[in-house]
């Protein structure tokens, strides 16, 4: 018989690749950290002899969650700030507590926390932006979660660097720092058209050029950005990015809600990516992102959460049921964002986004076993007649109950395995009680 390291036999397992397939009494095969077969559960019995056996006989797996755009430190101010319009909610809550309270000790509690809420509801990858990337890369990594870690740019100063040159020069040396890690990857992050001026995003075009490296950036979330920047130049963000060099397939803008027909095929032509937070926005009451003429375009949509200060929280399953309603209810169509495209924009096309199709999003031999296992038994999840149906219109983080990253089981039974939850706990109330002071 074939040694592998852990065989995982699900009643049902859900690929992703081809989408709206499900396969029952499947089972998920793992050597060296990768996926070796994907094959019938009676058949891998009779081929495989694993170190490790899960035996899931109630539950769906599906790829790892991935969670295309969020600021994770931000886990701590969850709260902070509610039922306020984005700019009043950034100027007058948010950038001022960050600037009392933002440093190294702030970031790692807050990745800590974001990962163990993450890790807990199937999530496997982030997307991150926010000041001091080198400590959240250091937390993610320390967790075995995999992450993008974004290299913050903005023109105000902040604790973690002066001025544009310096957040860029901090970027390109974090980059050559974790060249080793093998679950953490960067991307540019100037924080939108707003905040960072002309100089700075044309450096970063040609820096992602060299380095075939994404760009991920708030674009297009509130009309006013849209207006004051017309106002202001005379031409809409999109536009300026595009003049910018901007505008190609590293870019992972998002937001997207206030486009132009003309924008859309922009974006499409550019191969462009789009990152859609349907609960951050509704929340801050910037619009409907027009997802349906997206996807109609071929743009490669993904889904995040936004940080858990606008959100407010972590939960890709509650992103896939919003989104899927939502689009809906925008397009007028009740087929529009089907089950089956939810599920692909929280897991491949997200991978698809920060260039990791070919490594996770789908389970494929030859990719990273990066699994989440969802119960679906008991009252609220039964009868069940399409398990992808199921997953996005009835499961909720809750159900999950194991999560591997590379083979390497993170959450068992619903017990984190790498972090000390009773630790992120404490911390997290210690800095509530300096947050309240501030505020």
């Amino acid at each position: 018989m074939e040694q592998i390291d852990t065989l995982i036999d699900a009643r049902w397992v859900i690929p992703v690749e081809p989408e709206e397939l499900v396969l029952e009494h499947h089972s998920v095969a793992v050597r060296d950290g990768r996926i070796v077969g994907v094959l019938p559960t009676a058949d891998a019995a009779r081929r495989f002899e694993a170190a490790s056996h899960a035996e899931l006989s109630e539950h769906a797996l599906i790829p790892g969650l991935i969670n295309a755009h969020t600021h994770a430190a931000m886990n701590l101010m969850r709260g902070l700030a509610d039922d306020l319009p984005l700019m009043t909610w950034l100027q007058e809550h948010i950038w001022p507590a960050e600037q009392e309270h933002v440093g190294p000790e702030f970031v790692h509690d807050g990745v800590q926390s974001a990962c163990a809420e993450m890790v807990s509801g199937g999530v496997t990858c982030f997307n991150d932006m926010y000041f001091f990337p080198e400590v959240a890369a250091r937390v993610a990594s320390q967790a075995g979660i995999r992450a993008c870690m974004g290299m913050i740019v903005i023109d105000f100063p902040s604790a973690y660097a002066s001025g544009p040159h310096e957040y860029v020069e901090k970027g390109l040396a974090l980059r050559d720092s974790l060249r080793g890690d093998p679950l953490i990857t960067t991307a540019f992050a100037p924080h939108a058209p707003y905040t960072v001026g002309d100089d700075a995003l044309e450096r970063i075009a040609v820096l992602a050029g060299e380095l075939d490296a994404p760009v991920h950036m708030h674009v297009h979330e509130t009309a006013f950005e849209v207006e004051d920047a017309q106002r202001q130049s005379g031409a809409r963000p999109l536009q300026r990015l595009h003049e910018a060099g901007l505008v190609n397939p590293s870019l992972i803008a998002v937001h997207m809600i206030h486009l132009t027909d003309r924008e859309i095929s922009l974006v499409a032509a550019a191969n462009a990516n789009v990152v859609h937070c349907p609960e951050s926005n509704l929340k801050l009451a910037s619009g409907f992102c027009p997802v349906q003429r997206l996807l109609d375009a071929g743009i490669n949509v993904a889904l995040g959460t936004d940080g858990a200060a606008s959100n407010n929280d972590l939960d890709m399953f509650g992103e896939m049921r919003t989104a899927a309603l939502l689009a809906k209810g925008v397009a007028g169509d009740a087929s529009a964002l089907p089950a089956a495209r939810a599920l692909t924009m929280a897991t491949l096309n997200g991978a698809r986004a920060l260039g990791l199709d070919e490594s996770v999003g789908s389970l494929v031999p030859g990719k990273f076993a990066d699994l989440t296992a969802i119960r679906l038994t008991g009252v609220d999840a039964e009868p069940l007649y399409h398990p992808i149906s199921q997953l996005v219109y009835v499961a909720n983080r809750e159900q999950v109950t194991d999560v591997w990253v590379a083979g390497r089981q993170l959450l068992r039974e619903r017990a984190l395995t790498t972090i000390n939850i009773g630790a992120v706990l404490d911390r997290m109330g210690i800095w509530q009680e300096r947050l309240r002071a501030q505020a």
